[in-house]
């Protein structure tokens, strides 16, 4: 047992002698720490076994010196042999290396010199390909900022684009890169600062040139309205070849262009048709909306801008105080207003979005309502015709104007239909001063004719026609109206001329034309004419001869009311048969008026009898009539005759001078009746106290054959007047 154990002692021994040798030294340590744990003495025993190893060793290392002595010997002979040949050479080396260095000393000085060209070369290179990448950005700079010197702040703009997003990148590592990149934007808020300032001085321009533009646009509007005026009527008189007028020798198109039609007189000619662009250079708005929208600041501008032109606009459409004094103070309040919406046009057509239709309209819109509202206040103040008339067509252009630009002007029209009944009322109000001038320089006397010219003149300006007078072929004649007849018949004329001045270019229809005469001629006859002639009946100075003149004239002037209308006939062309034409009522004013002047007739005739007799000088005491009537009684018949001679000429008396009975019963009750104002019972009383009167004196009328069939009549005329009166009465 004992000899197992040495027998794996020893195995183990040389185990662990073979990993010794094999295993690196650092790992020795694990290998030599197991044999102190093994048994004891162990270590001893490896320590025997490891000297052995060692002996076995060094053993064959002496055998393996011994195989190689002599080569090592022979070497060392060799060696020595060279040693003298080295020296030699080293001696050799060491001259060569000093000529060498010699000669070379020159080639490493120029060497250097090169080293350093070729540096200086590279840097150079360099410098300049960072020069060229740098001198672009200059250039760039250096043309910014004659952009804004030069004003040209939306190429400015461009040019601050490319440098940031192109030219600046690329040398961004430098210093000076850095302050042009932080000091483009402070240029980019100088630009917004100056160009809005330049939109502010636009905006201020605008306004004082609106005047100038909107008259220009008038002009030309006005221009064009003649020209097709003048085409329209050579059109309706069948030969029509080319325009006789033009506007400054060109026909217009939308927003005032022209083209060349060859035709306009050399002054014309030589005359540039300006519009709103020629007039207002809006290069500002251009340019301050170009910026803003590279700015990416675009809604702001528009904003701004619109927010002033509304202001603008309001300004605009305040009127002066006394605008109503004068024509020219319509007419700038109308310029200014056509300018301001000329402009705004130009911007909507020039622009994309700074103002758009919408905002046009609205503030049109706004602005109509207050023209309106301003033209309604301010022409109720004018008592002249004139005036309002020159409005009425300042009105008519400013519309054509605005409506050959694209804005609704209905309204305007429709307007115009008021300030129409205010120019009727300057009209009756002129008209009744020129009555009142007329009938207070007549003689109310028969008008006298000495010559034939004479008579033609008269009957030229007044329709009169009656046969006896004609048949008269001696001169002189006297008319039975006095001279303020034709007057009168001329001013009424006069006014319908003046009521047609307001109608045209109304863009109205014939017949609307016709109605609104016919109702201006109604109005001057049944308001205007009819008061001037009540108020002349009631003057105090006014005698029965005047009276029974006025009754004669105003009978004239009735039965002239067909030529009145026949005159409108022929300014309309429309027929007074057409359904909706409005009948000439002025009628009534006449016989009204003769009926103030039969009860002023009635009445002043009673006062004079009245003073004939309070002025009687009675002769209370006389014994008995001498058989002579009194002298005031004497006084009194004969001015009844003279009176009742007068009389004579009245037409209303025809029904029982000329015993006209038939023609009164056929008309009763027709507005054309020739008797219209008699009253059947006051005709009726009148027939009876005849016949009483006829019976009391001609006690033998009876015996008279005449005088029974007169009688008759009489008795047949009162029936049927009592049948007319019962009817009524029931």
């Amino acid at each position: 047992m004992a000899e197992n154990e040495t027998l794996e002692c020893i195995t183990e021994h040389e185990r662990i002698l073979q990993e010794i040798e094999s295993t690196d030294t650092a790992c020795v340590g694990p290998t030599l720490r197991s044999i102190y744990d093994d048994q004891p003495n162990a270590h001893k025993r490896f320590m025997e076994k490891l000297d052995a190893r060692i002996r076995n060793h060094d053993r064959e290392i002496e055998k393996m010196c011994n195989f190689h002595h002599q080569g090592f010997v022979d070497a060392i002979t060799e060696l020595l042999k060279v040693r003298a040949d080295a020296e030699k050479l080293m001696g050799q080396v060491t001259d060569t290396n000093r000529r060498l260095q010699e000669a070379g000393r020159e080639v490493t000085v120029q060497t250097e010199e090169v080293i350093r060209c070729r540096i200086q070369q590279r840097n150079m290179a360099t410098t300049v390909e960072k020069l060229h990448l740098c001198i672009p950005v200059l250039e760039m700079y250096s043309k910014l900022k004659e952009q804004l010197e030069s004003k040209r702040y939306y190429a400015a703009l461009k040019t601050m684009e490319q440098l940031e997003k192109v030219f600046i990148p690329r040398v961004s590592q430098y210093r000076f890169c850095q302050i042009m990149a932080e000091n483009l934007p402070r240029l980019r808020e100088e630009i917004k600062e100056i160009s809005m300032s330049d939109l502010k001085d636009f905006l201020e321009s605008i306004r004082k040139h609106s005047d100038k533009v909107g008259e220009t646009a008038m002009r030309q509007a006005q221009q064009h309205r003649a020209f097709n005026i003048a085409v329209a009527k050579q059109a309706s008189m069948g030969h029509y070849t080319k325009p006789v007028y033009s506007l400054n020798g060109r026909t217009r198109t939308h927003n005032g262009l022209m083209m060349d039609d060859g035709t306009g007189d050399e002054e014309e000619a030589d005359e540039e048709v300006l519009t709103a662009q020629d007039l207002v250079d809006f290069s500002p708005v251009y340019r301050c909306l170009h910026i803003y929208t590279v700015l990416g600041d675009r809604e702001t501008f528009e904003n701004y801008y619109r927010k002033q032109r509304k202001k603008q606009a309001r300004l605009v459409l305040q009127p002066q105080a006394n605008m109503h004094e004068t024509v020219e103070g319509y007419r700038r309040y109308f310029n200014q207003i056509v300018g301001f919406f000329v402009v705004e046009d130009h911007i909507l057509h020039a622009t994309r979005g700074l103002v758009t239709r919408a905002f046009t309209d609205e503030l049109w819109n706004m602005a109509l309502s207050k023209i309106i509202a301003v033209l309604r206040t301010h022409s109720s103040y004018c008592d002249d015709p004139d005036l309002v008339l020159e409005l009425k067509n300042l009105i008519v252009i400013f519309a054509d104007t605005l409506q050959g630009y694209g804005f609704p002007v209905n309204r305007l029209f429709d307007l115009l239909f008021e300030v129409r009944d205010q120019y009727n009322e300057t009209l009756l109000k002129k008209w009744a001063l020129v009555f009142r001038e007329i009938f207070e320089l007549d003689n109310y006397s028969p008008i006298p004719v000495e010559t034939e010219e004479e008579y033609i003149l008269v009957v030229s300006r007044f329709p009169f026609h009656d046969a006896e007078i004609e048949k008269q072929q001696d001169f002189p004649k006297k008319l039975p109206m006095s001279q303020s007849v034709p007057q009168i018949y001329t001013q009424v004329k006069e006014l319908i001329y003046a009521s047609l001045k307001f109608s045209e270019s109304l863009h109205r229809s014939s017949t609307e034309i016709d109605d609104m005469l016919r109702k201006s001629t109604n109005l001057l006859l049944t308001r205007t004419l009819s008061s001037c002639l009540q108020n002349l009946i009631k003057k105090p100075h006014i005698g029965l001869t005047e009276l029974v003149q006025i009754i004669i004239n105003t009978t004239h002037l009735e039965q002239a009311c067909k030529y009145l209308e026949e005159f409108i006939t022929n300014i309309t062309n429309v027929s007074p048969e057409t359904v909706h034409t409005t009948r000439l009522y002025g009628l009534s004013t006449f016989k009204d008026a003769r009926h103030a002047a039969e009860g002023e007739i009635y009445t002043k005739l009673n006062q004079k009898i009245d003073e004939f007799i309070q002025l009687a000088d009675y002769e209370w005491g006389m014994a008995e009539s001498d058989g002579r009537a009194s002298g005031y009684l004497m006084d009194l018949i004969n001015f009844l005759r003279s009176t009742f001679q007068v009389f004579t000429h009245l037409p209303l008396l025809d029904l029982f001078m000329v015993w006209d009975w038939s023609t009164y019963l056929a008309d009763y009750g027709q507005p054309t009746s020739k008797y219209l104002r008699v009253n059947p019972a006051t005709a009726l009383a009148l027939l009876e106290k005849m016949k009483d009167t006829s019976k009391k004196n001609n006690i033998f009328s009876q015996f008279r054959k005449n005088d029974r069939d007169k009688q008759k009549l009489i008795e047949t005329v009162v029936k049927q007047l009592r049948s007319l009166v019962n009817g009524m009465s029931s």
